[in-house]
């Protein structure tokens, strides 16, 4: 079995010896010690495992559903296709103790309820800035509906990605 290098979060990370198909998100948690993104669901239809590869929001713990069908928007990436993409994960968003701008703004706006989920949102509220720097409330219901709070803080997850929006506009 082979070792990878990844670069999770700026910082090359060695793994041990393991299979190349072997989930991201199994060595990133299990071997790595990267916890921010979450398992929940396993078919991706919660978004807590959502992390970046190569600046791009991906869920990591998609799998195959019970009767063995692929999911839509193809299975999770295994450890053996990151190459030498950056990886990103909530852990890598601050800058020593300063937060990110997202991070700042889901305090200000006191999203979190349990949080087992709110490291995805911010992962995917922050592509979705990058992609529209000042979303509209369409564009954050489009971009979110996929990510699920069962604790149903979605107003203050929109709110929260209009602050972060508005500071990272204003640098």
């Amino acid at each position: 079995m082979p070792v990878y290098t990844l670069n999770v979060n700026g910082v090359p990370r060695t793994t041990p010896d393991v299979p190349a198909d072997t989930p991201l998100l199994w060595v990133l948690r299990d071997l790595l010690g990267v916890t921010g993104p979450k398992y929940g669901c396993g078919v991706g239809v919660c978004g807590a495992c959502t992390s970046h590869i190569n600046g791009q929001a991906k869920r990591l713990c998609i799998r195959k559903n019970i009767d063995a069908e692929p999911v839509p928007n193809s299975a999770a990436p295994s450890v053996g296709s990151v190459g030498n993409h950056p990886i990103v994960t909530i852990e890598g968003l601050a800058n020593g103790d300063v937060l990110h701008p997202i991070q700042q703004a889901w305090i200000e706006e006191d999203v979190a309820s349990c949080g087992y989920c709110q490291p995805g949102q911010i992962m995917r509220a922050l592509a979705l800035i990058a992609a529209i720097p000042n979303p509209s409330d369409a564009d954050i219901d489009q971009a979110m509906k996929d990510n699920v709070c069962r604790c149903g803080t979605y107003v203050r997850i929109r709110a929260a990605i209009k602050r972060a929006a508005a500071a990272m506009a204003a640098g």
